[in-house]
């Protein structure tokens, strides 16, 4: 069977009547918002990403944790808030990503807050630079339960890996990535499914053939290409691609740059999904890399008290109103993810 046909069905088998219906309640309620302009949640989020930490032992250009810029404060996630907030969302909850900022191998007991998720039947994936992934590592990573591992991959060459991931080591990678395919086989496990992520920047972007191929000596499920965010992309930037096909921006007749993404208003992530912080912070979506939306914090309240909260409705009732006037959505590519 084909890998991702099976991942899919491996998905699909985590669903139960509950979160059927509430994945029900949720469309529904988008739905209902978009057509009336009046904000109305029903049922809890589809997805959530949890951080395990802030930390990483990379200094990637375009990154927060890369290059310490962090404004809010940075730790490490406690495995008691975690499963609190597991136990309050496992009836509703489909899929688990176990990133936000950071690496989450870093995490002493990271791959046991994989399995206790696991354990419940929620789909979990994370995202990792594949940096600490040693034998004993890779096979209590199959052993957890994961679902999804993606790997961060931007070259096939040193020197083209380290223009963005500055500091890492493309061997160290690979192997990694072998250890865990190895044990998948030992263990007789179809799970975690491996995927390459290839982020397209300026300095790698011919070497997208090559990293397909790769994958493909190595054993790897998938490779995704993932257009990147620039933050200061205006005046064009090194890591912006030339083939416009795997750029978020568009190159303007006065030279300028600006995002192909048309900002409308509206936005399906503010009803199926949310970010947890590493300290329990609640904020609306990846995007708001610095905790800059708070809607709530997990310390003080229930999830279900937060997500329903007047803060977080008047905040999507804004995005209805006019998403170009919030701040972290003028940089939006929501949608702009190109597949191999």
């Amino acid at each position: 069977m084909n890998r991702n046909i099976w991942d899919g069905l491996n998905f699909l088998s985590k669903l139960t009547p509950r979160r059927a219906w509430n994945a029900a309640r949720i469309v529904s309620s988008y739905l209902y918002s978009r057509a009336t302009g009046s904000p109305k949640i029903k049922g809890l989020p589809i997805s959530i990403s949890f951080e395990p930490t802030t930390s990483c032992n990379l200094r990637c250009p375009e990154c927060p944790s890369g290059l310490r810029s962090f404004t809010r404060p940075t730790g490490m996630l406690q495995e008691g808030l975690f499963k609190k907030t597991i136990d309050e969302l496992e009836e509703s909850l489909m899929y688990l990503l176990f990133y936000f900022q950071g690496e989450p191998f870093l995490h002493a007991n990271f791959l046991d807050l994989v399995k206790y998720a696991s354990d419940k039947k929620i789909y979990t994936a994370t995202s990792t630079n594949a940096h600490f992934l040693s034998e004993d590592i890779a096979k209590k990573t199959v052993l957890s339960g994961l679902d999804r591992l993606i790997i961060s991959i931007d070259g096939t060459t040193q020197e083209t890996y380290q223009s963005y991931r500055v500091g890492g080591n493309l061997h160290k990678v690979i192997e990694g990535t072998k250890n865990v395919v190895k044990w998948k086989k030992e263990l007789k496990s179809r799970t975690p499914h491996i995927v390459f992520q290839f982020l397209v920047v300026g300095p790698n972007e011919h070497q997208i053939g090559e990293v397909k191929k790769l994958a493909k000596v190595l054993g790897v499920d998938e490779v995704g290409l993932k257009t990147a965010q620039v933050y200061d992309y205006k005046n064009g930037s090194e890591f912006i691609p030339v083939n416009d096909k795997y750029s978020r921006y568009r190159k303007n007749t006065d030279g300028t740059y600006s995002i192909k993404n048309q900002l409308l208003d509206h936005c399906w992530k503010m009803w199926h999904s949310c970010v947890i912080t590493w300290d329990g912070k609640v904020v609306p979506c990846c995007f708001d890399k610095d905790a800059h939306h708070e809607m709530g914090q997990l310390t003080g309240a229930d999830f279900k008290e937060i997500w329903e909260s007047k803060p977080y409705q008047r905040f999507r009732q804004s995005l209805i109103n006019s998403r170009s006037e919030v701040e972290m959505c003028r940089n939006c590519t929501e949608g702009t993810r190109v597949w191999a």
